[in-house]
Protein backbone atom coordinates (compact mmCIF):
# COMPACT_ATOMS: atom_id res chain seq x y z
CA UNK A 1 0.00 0.00 0.00
CA UNK A 2 1.18 3.40 -0.46
CA UNK A 3 1.21 6.01 1.94
CA UNK A 4 0.74 9.12 0.42
CA UNK A 5 3.35 12.13 1.76
CA UNK A 6 2.63 14.72 4.25
CA UNK A 7 2.70 17.63 2.25
CA UNK A 8 1.90 19.84 5.03
CA UNK A 9 -1.02 22.81 4.80
CA UNK A 10 -1.70 24.22 1.82
CA UNK A 11 0.10 27.67 1.71
CA UNK A 12 -2.06 30.89 2.84
CA UNK A 13 -1.73 34.11 0.90
CA UNK A 14 -0.91 37.12 2.62
CA UNK A 15 -3.19 39.21 0.69
CA UNK A 16 -6.19 37.83 -0.90
CA UNK A 17 -9.16 40.26 -2.65
CA UNK A 18 -11.75 37.45 -3.73
CA UNK A 19 -14.57 39.16 -6.14
CA UNK A 20 -13.96 42.48 -5.47
CA UNK A 21 -15.54 45.24 -6.57
CA UNK A 22 -15.46 49.21 -5.60
CA UNK A 23 -17.36 52.73 -6.91
CA UNK A 24 -16.74 56.54 -6.78
CA UNK A 25 -20.57 56.92 -6.15
CA UNK A 26 -22.80 56.11 -9.35
CA UNK A 27 -19.25 55.09 -11.03
CA UNK A 28 -18.27 51.61 -10.85
CA UNK A 29 -14.58 51.39 -11.00
CA UNK A 30 -13.52 47.54 -10.42
CA UNK A 31 -15.85 44.74 -10.83
CA UNK A 32 -15.40 41.45 -9.11
CA UNK A 33 -11.34 41.87 -8.98
CA UNK A 34 -9.54 38.95 -7.17
CA UNK A 35 -5.75 38.32 -7.08
CA UNK A 36 -3.38 37.20 -4.19
CA UNK A 37 0.15 38.75 -2.88
CA UNK A 38 2.18 35.71 -1.25
CA UNK A 39 4.33 35.79 1.80
CA UNK A 40 7.92 36.99 0.26
CA UNK A 41 6.80 38.19 -3.20
CA UNK A 42 6.21 40.48 -5.52
CA UNK A 43 3.23 41.03 -7.58
CA UNK A 44 3.06 43.61 -10.36
CA UNK A 45 -0.21 44.88 -11.09
CA UNK A 46 -0.90 46.84 -14.31
CA UNK A 47 -2.77 48.40 -16.68
CA UNK A 48 -3.77 51.46 -18.55
CA UNK A 49 -4.36 54.77 -17.05
CA UNK A 50 -7.82 54.47 -15.91
CA UNK A 51 -7.73 51.19 -15.55
CA UNK A 52 -8.71 50.78 -11.35
CA UNK A 53 -5.01 50.03 -10.41
CA UNK A 54 -4.76 52.69 -7.67
CA UNK A 55 -8.49 51.85 -6.90
CA UNK A 56 -7.18 48.14 -5.86
CA UNK A 57 -4.17 50.36 -3.44
CA UNK A 58 -7.47 52.42 -1.99
CA UNK A 59 -9.55 49.91 -1.28
CA UNK A 60 -6.66 47.43 0.03
CA UNK A 61 -5.52 49.99 2.66
CA UNK A 62 -8.99 50.96 3.66
CA UNK A 63 -9.21 54.34 2.00
CA UNK A 64 -11.99 53.32 -0.53
CA UNK A 65 -14.71 51.03 0.50
CA UNK A 66 -15.66 47.41 -1.24
CA UNK A 67 -19.37 47.40 -2.59
CA UNK A 68 -19.22 43.70 -2.50
CA UNK A 69 -16.25 40.67 -2.11
CA UNK A 70 -14.03 40.62 0.84
CA UNK A 71 -10.56 41.12 1.44
CA UNK A 72 -8.10 39.10 3.57
CA UNK A 73 -4.70 40.04 5.21
CA UNK A 74 -2.69 38.14 6.74
CA UNK A 75 -5.31 35.83 7.83
CA UNK A 76 -7.97 37.65 9.16
CA UNK A 77 -10.39 39.37 7.28
CA UNK A 78 -9.65 43.35 6.87
CA UNK A 79 -13.01 44.22 4.66
CA UNK A 80 -14.53 47.33 5.73
CA UNK A 81 -11.83 48.23 8.30
CA UNK A 82 -10.69 51.50 8.79
CA UNK A 83 -7.52 52.64 7.34
CA UNK A 84 -5.08 53.06 10.41
CA UNK A 85 -6.50 49.72 11.80
CA UNK A 86 -5.34 48.42 8.17
CA UNK A 87 -2.05 50.20 8.62
CA UNK A 88 -1.12 48.88 11.97
CA UNK A 89 -1.59 45.31 10.90
CA UNK A 90 1.53 45.76 9.06
CA UNK A 91 0.11 47.31 5.50
CA UNK A 92 1.96 50.43 3.73
CA UNK A 93 1.07 52.32 1.20
CA UNK A 94 3.56 54.47 -0.59
CA UNK A 95 2.09 56.28 -3.46
CA UNK A 96 3.42 59.03 -5.99
CA UNK A 97 3.00 62.48 -4.34
CA UNK A 98 4.63 62.94 -1.05
CA UNK A 99 4.83 60.61 1.54
CA UNK A 100 6.73 62.91 4.10
CA UNK A 101 6.31 66.02 6.25
CA UNK A 102 7.68 68.11 4.54
CA UNK A 103 8.18 70.80 7.31
CA UNK A 104 10.01 68.22 9.32
CA UNK A 105 14.04 66.80 9.13
CA UNK A 106 14.81 63.73 7.51
CA UNK A 107 15.44 62.64 10.94
CA UNK A 108 12.50 63.46 12.78
CA UNK A 109 10.53 62.39 9.91
CA UNK A 110 12.07 58.76 10.73
CA UNK A 111 12.12 59.37 14.37
CA UNK A 112 8.20 60.21 14.28
CA UNK A 113 7.65 56.73 12.72
CA UNK A 114 10.42 54.80 14.55
CA UNK A 115 9.76 56.23 18.57
CA UNK A 116 6.08 54.84 18.07
CA UNK A 117 7.20 51.21 17.49
CA UNK A 118 10.84 50.90 19.06
CA UNK A 119 10.35 53.44 21.69
CA UNK A 120 12.44 55.98 22.62
CA UNK A 121 15.68 53.87 23.80
CA UNK A 122 15.61 51.94 20.78
CA UNK A 123 15.01 55.12 18.02
CA UNK A 124 19.20 55.46 17.84
CA UNK A 125 19.97 51.82 16.64
CA UNK A 126 16.67 52.49 13.65
CA UNK A 127 18.52 55.83 12.80
CA UNK A 128 21.70 54.11 12.02
CA UNK A 129 20.16 50.84 10.33
CA UNK A 130 17.90 53.52 8.07
CA UNK A 131 21.23 55.10 7.24
CA UNK A 132 23.19 51.96 6.50
CA UNK A 133 20.49 51.27 3.70
CA UNK A 134 20.27 54.82 2.47
CA UNK A 135 23.75 56.82 2.77
CA UNK A 136 22.48 59.93 1.29
CA UNK A 137 19.38 60.00 4.14
CA UNK A 138 22.25 60.03 6.54
CA UNK A 139 24.01 62.85 4.73
CA UNK A 140 20.46 64.90 4.96
CA UNK A 141 19.38 64.16 8.05
CA UNK A 142 19.58 67.97 9.18
CA UNK A 143 17.79 68.54 5.86
CA UNK A 144 13.82 69.68 5.93
CA UNK A 145 12.37 66.83 4.22
CA UNK A 146 10.66 69.02 1.50
CA UNK A 147 13.56 70.35 0.24
CA UNK A 148 14.78 66.87 -1.40
CA UNK A 149 14.57 65.72 -4.68
CA UNK A 150 11.69 63.65 -5.78
CA UNK A 151 13.52 60.64 -5.92
CA UNK A 152 15.05 61.14 -2.39
CA UNK A 153 11.64 61.69 -0.42
CA UNK A 154 11.03 57.92 -2.19
CA UNK A 155 13.83 56.93 -0.48
CA UNK A 156 12.81 58.27 2.94
CA UNK A 157 9.45 56.57 2.65
CA UNK A 158 11.16 53.42 1.55
CA UNK A 159 13.47 54.02 5.08
CA UNK A 160 10.82 54.06 7.04
CA UNK A 161 9.15 50.41 5.64
CA UNK A 162 12.83 48.78 5.43
CA UNK A 163 13.34 49.39 9.20
CA UNK A 164 9.81 49.00 10.75
CA UNK A 165 9.55 45.21 8.81
CA UNK A 166 6.16 45.85 7.59
CA UNK A 167 4.44 42.57 6.15
CA UNK A 168 3.51 44.26 2.71
CA UNK A 169 4.59 47.35 1.28
CA UNK A 170 1.62 48.63 -1.59
CA UNK A 171 3.82 50.77 -4.09
CA UNK A 172 1.47 52.81 -6.66
CA UNK A 173 3.54 54.61 -8.95
CA UNK A 174 6.47 55.15 -6.75
CA UNK A 175 8.89 56.21 -9.93
CA UNK A 176 6.69 58.52 -11.73
CA UNK A 177 7.75 61.80 -12.69
CA UNK A 178 11.00 60.49 -11.59
CA UNK A 179 14.52 60.83 -14.16
CA UNK A 180 15.39 57.32 -15.54
CA UNK A 181 18.70 57.53 -13.49
CA UNK A 182 16.42 58.25 -10.33
CA UNK A 183 14.05 55.41 -10.99
CA UNK A 184 17.04 53.05 -10.51
CA UNK A 185 18.01 54.00 -7.50
CA UNK A 186 14.36 53.71 -6.17
CA UNK A 187 14.06 50.04 -7.77
CA UNK A 188 17.66 49.37 -5.77
CA UNK A 189 15.47 50.55 -3.12
CA UNK A 190 12.35 48.29 -3.59
CA UNK A 191 14.78 45.38 -4.08
CA UNK A 192 16.20 46.03 -0.70
CA UNK A 193 12.59 46.10 0.95
CA UNK A 194 11.49 42.72 -1.03
CA UNK A 195 14.63 41.05 0.40
CA UNK A 196 14.31 42.12 3.64
CA UNK A 197 10.92 40.59 3.84
CA UNK A 198 8.44 42.46 3.20
CA UNK A 199 6.18 41.44 -0.01
CA UNK A 200 5.11 44.00 -2.55
CA UNK A 201 2.04 44.70 -4.37
CA UNK A 202 3.75 47.00 -7.18
CA UNK A 203 1.59 49.28 -9.54
CA UNK A 204 3.53 50.97 -12.13
CA UNK A 205 3.29 52.51 -15.79
CA UNK A 206 6.86 51.34 -16.15
CA UNK A 207 5.52 48.22 -16.94
CA UNK A 208 8.95 46.77 -17.80
CA UNK A 209 11.04 47.74 -14.61
CA UNK A 210 7.88 46.37 -13.17
CA UNK A 211 8.13 42.66 -14.63
CA UNK A 212 12.11 42.90 -14.06
CA UNK A 213 11.34 42.82 -9.63
CA UNK A 214 7.86 41.28 -10.02
CA UNK A 215 7.23 37.56 -9.52
CA UNK A 216 3.36 37.39 -10.31
CA UNK A 217 1.56 39.80 -12.61
CA UNK A 218 -1.98 40.73 -12.67
CA UNK A 219 -3.25 42.82 -15.51
CA UNK A 220 -6.12 44.62 -15.52
CA UNK A 221 -8.19 46.27 -17.83
CA UNK A 222 -11.16 48.66 -17.34
CA UNK A 223 -11.61 47.58 -13.73
CA UNK A 224 -11.65 43.85 -14.83
CA UNK A 225 -9.12 41.16 -14.30
CA UNK A 226 -7.51 39.64 -17.73
CA UNK A 227 -4.58 37.52 -16.53
CA UNK A 228 -3.44 36.84 -13.45
CA UNK A 229 -0.01 34.62 -13.43
CA UNK A 230 3.32 34.62 -13.52
CA UNK A 231 5.63 36.98 -15.30
CA UNK A 232 7.16 34.59 -17.77
CA UNK A 233 3.32 34.28 -19.01
CA UNK A 234 2.65 37.66 -20.55
CA UNK A 235 6.03 37.92 -22.69
CA UNK A 236 4.96 39.01 -25.60
CA UNK A 237 1.55 39.68 -24.45
CA UNK A 238 1.37 42.56 -22.70
CA UNK A 239 -0.15 44.80 -24.77
CA UNK A 240 -2.86 43.43 -25.74
CA UNK A 241 -3.78 42.49 -22.19
CA UNK A 242 -3.40 46.05 -21.31
CA UNK A 243 -5.07 47.45 -24.58
CA UNK A 244 -7.70 44.91 -24.56
CA UNK A 245 -7.39 43.41 -27.63
CA UNK A 246 -8.11 40.20 -28.38
CA UNK A 247 -5.30 37.54 -29.09
CA UNK A 248 -3.80 37.31 -32.45
CA UNK A 249 -5.80 34.07 -34.37
CA UNK A 250 -2.91 31.22 -35.33
CA UNK A 251 -1.00 31.11 -38.43
CA UNK A 252 -3.08 29.42 -41.17
CA UNK A 253 -1.97 25.49 -41.11
CA UNK A 254 -0.79 24.50 -45.06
Amino acid sequence: MTVAADTGPEPVPLLELHGVSAAYGPYEALFDVSLRVWSGRALALVGANGAGKSTVARVVSGLVPTSSGSIRFDGRDITGRPAYEIARSGLSQLTEGRSVFASLSVEENLTLAFRRVFGRQGVPDALAQAYEGFPTLGHRRHQSAGTLSGGEQRMLALARVLVLGQKLLVVDELSFGLAPVVVDEVYEALERVLAAGTSLLLIEQHVNRALVLADDVVVLTKGRVVYDGTAAGVEGRMADLVLGRPPAPPDPVD
